[in-house]
């Protein structure tokens, strides 16, 4: 049995943390269940008090770099986690199974790196968190490597990848707040697509003969 073969199934623990973290922190409303997460620091004190960091004083000063991946665990509602854990597992399964699970968490770590500094640097805000940035970059992944295989490679239908653009823009239009899905973090979205796009452009240039 090779490596390939051995280590695989990421996806799955991702949706694990992912709903375990979502209980411990019904949600995201217990916040000091959740500011060892949170892109910056945040200091919960005994009165309740809430003060929160900056990117210097998280990330170079206090050297808590992990914070710029896991905000992908944070979920706000239970929509919001079924949601996110469903497309991980629709989606992470099919990019494992087709091109490895190190190729999968490359692109997980890439894509929420990117989608979660793109929403931070853009709104200036630490309280945002999900899988969503993650999702549009396993989307552009996907969208970018199966026009060579005529949509073919991961059987997604073409109308999906329309789907979550339109999705996009109707965030950046505000209609999702009017229609009750709460604070979107689109810059998020944006930076995941952003994010899976560049990634499969880097993996067709080093792995043409795969596809």
């Amino acid at each position: 049995m090779c490596i390939r073969d051995r280590f695989k199934n990421f996806h799955i623990p991702i949706i694990i943390f992912a709903i375990i973290f979502a209980l411990i922190s019904n949600f995201g409303s217990v916040i000091s269940a959740i500011e060892l997460l949170t892109f910056t620091n945040i200091n919960v004190t005994n009165q309740g008090y809430i003060s929160i960091f900056d990117f210097n004083q998280t990330y170079w000063i206090g050297n808590q770099w992990w914070r710029l991946i896991t905000p992908i665990f944070i979920h706000f509602s239970f929509a919001h986690l079924v949601f996110n854990c469903l497309w991980i597992f629709i989606l992470g399964e099919k990019i494992e199974n087709t091109d490895g699970s190190l190729i999968f968490i490359l692109l997980v770590i890439f894509s929420a790196i990117l989608s979660n500094c793109l929403q931070y640097f853009w709104t200036e805000t630490s309280l945002f968190g999900g899988l969503s940035g993650v999702i549009y970059g396993l989307i552009g992944f996907c969208m970018i490597v199966e026009f060579d295989s005529q949509y073919d490679r991961y059987k997604l239908p073409p109308a999906l990848y329309l789907f979550m653009i339109v999705w996009l823009l109707l965030g950046f239009a505000g209609i999702l707040d009017l229609f009750g899905f709460g604070s979107v973090a689109n810059f998020a979205h944006l930076g995941g697509l952003i994010s899976g796009i560049l990634f499969a452009m880097i993996y067709k240039s080093f792995f043409t003969m795969r596809i």
